[in-house]
């Protein structure tokens, strides 16, 4: 039987910071309480650790070396066919509210309607991070601090307006009822920066308790690859202990901020009696370092980067499991095409992922491997991760690779690779990944469109002077550059 479904997202949600997850401070109640009348995904990923490549799988259910997406300035702009486009073409209402990161709103995504929705600068974002081969120097300064809460902020204020406007809609769809299923799409932002929580959910953070990250002292060992994404974002060169803690706890005040909004949303739905008939779906784009290995936000494959939490619930869906079938954010286009009944979509769009809902109703899978793909600001070459069973699997272009035993080695501080014991999993890892993609050949089609768009848009040395603005204004915000 065909089901509605609210998709859940936030921004910068790092897996790790839910109770649910096994955090043991940061307190998430209605997350957990989701994931209690549903089922969790323990190893659940981004299929790219950035923002605009993150939503473009979202949307288009394949992967970026396919799509062309590949940074924050080539944004998904409604060429490759969507799941919304499916819905849509099929008479069901699908509507988004919230950030998109897309490219402009006049653009065909598929939405019935796109409400107050939050797209990358000007149709084009941040050039700055699409400079390569030499990078644009590190940065003079970091916005981030300088609005270092507590306090409110445009993101607080954005995601308050979005967990109204959804709740109205939701009540709209319960006094109206259709014999077609329908999607919302509710695109929280918090908890990504500004580092800036309401004061209540700041105080819940005392400063003088938060943990410091593991990797942040200057003479840590650091993989090549981390070494050069460190000088790019430079971020932590303008950060002292006061500041980390502060940092630390405005990010778990905007986490908790969150999981109140999200809160909001399942009451709302409960109330309005659409529970039994909807499938309600949580994730996130991406993680966020909190500082470790030197770094401020996301762009890596590290765990705080690149796992993400993942929930689904609803009629028919098991509850209070946990299930350690690898899951990506491949996974959301087909989850929300069988939901709402069009199972074929899946298979005829040649998608790359599978149900969550027909996924945590089987049994573990272990022989599934996660995939994740990174082209974006601060590197140099790419970056790709194949997770499968208790080991992960990191190829850079132009670097040794990486291999962890995540079952021994939870926080990936010991590199097997060169380990001759572990010689057969890392070439049959490598194996994995080359049978999805040629590593080296994406980066270079990478590098070469985003050479084409620095060109385009005035050369590196111009869109270096002009600056980054550190992230993206909300709707009616101007955004303000810095170098």
């Amino acid at each position: 039987m065909a089901k509605n479904v609210l998709f859940i997202m936030s921004d910068q949600h790092q897996q790790k910071a839910s109770g649910c997850y096994g955090h043991d401070f940061v307190k998430t109640p209605n997350i957990d309480a989701l994931a209690a009348r549903g089922t969790r995904f323990s190893t659940a990923y981004s299929s790219s650790p950035v923002c605009v490549p993150a939503r473009a799988v979202i949307a288009t259910g394949k992967y970026i070396f396919e799509t062309g997406y590949w940074d924050n300035c080539l944004a998904y702009e409604g060429r490759v066919r969507s799941w919304h486009h499916m819905l849509t073409e099929n008479g069901m209402d699908v509507t988004s509210i919230g950030k998109l990161h897309f490219t402009r709103e006049e653009d065909p995504f598929g939405f019935m309607r796109q409400i107050n929705p939050m797209h990358i600068h000007d149709g084009i974002g941040d050039l700055r991070g699409s400079v390569k081969r030499p990078m644009a120097p590190p940065y003079t300064k970091w916005r981030g601090i300088e609005r270092l809460g507590p306090g409110e902020s445009t993101y607080t204020k954005y995601d308050r307006d979005i967990t109204d406007t959804t709740c109205d809609l939701l009540r709209e769809k319960a006094a109206n009822p259709d014999d077609k299923p329908w999607a919302l799409f509710a695109s929280l932002v918090c908890p990504h920066p500004p580092y800036s929580a309401p004061q209540e959910y700041f105080d819940m953070y005392p400063e003088a308790e938060m943990p410091k990250p593991k990797l942040i002292d200057p003479d840590a060992p650091l993989h090549p690859w981390m070494v050069e994404l460190g000088r790019c974002r430079n971020f932590n060169d303008f950060v002292d202990e006061g500041i980390r803690r502060r940092i630390m706890s405005n990010y778990y005040g905007c986490v908790s901020y969150l999981d109140f909004n999200i809160g909001r949303l399942l009451e709302c739905l409960d109330e309005c009696g659409l529970r039994e008939d909807t499938v309600i779906v949580y994730t996130s784009d991406h993680g966020e370092n909190l500082g470790t290995r030197q770094i401020w936000g996301k762009m890596n494959m590290y765990e705080e980067s690149a796992a993400i939490p993942m929930i689904v619930a609803g009629s028919g869906v098991p509850e209070a499991k946990v299930s350690n079938t690898a899951v990506t954010l491949a996974d959301i286009a087909p989850t929300v095409l069988e939901a709402v009944g069009l199972p074929n979509m899946v298979a005829d769009e040649e998608l790359r992922g599978r149900s969550l809902v027909e996924l945590a109703k089987e049994p573990d899978y272990p022989e599934r491997a996660a995939f994740s793909e990174y082209y974006g600001p601060g590197a140099a070459r790419a970056a790709f991760m194949i997770r499968k069973e208790n080991f992960k699997f990191i190829y850079y272009a132009g670097y040794e690779p990486e291999l962890f035993d995540l079952d021994k080695d939870p926080e990936e501080l010991t590199n097997l690779y060169s380990d001759p014991n572990y010689k057969r999993i890392a070439e049959r890892w490598e194996e994995i990944l080359r049978g999805i993609v040629d590593p080296d050949d994406a980066d270079e089609r990478a590098y070469a469109a985003q050479c084409a768009l620095i060109e385009k848009h005035g050369g590196r040395d111009k869109i270096i002077g002009r600056g980054a603005f550190q992230g993206s204004p909300v709707p009616g915000e101007t955004p303000v550059f810095v170098t």
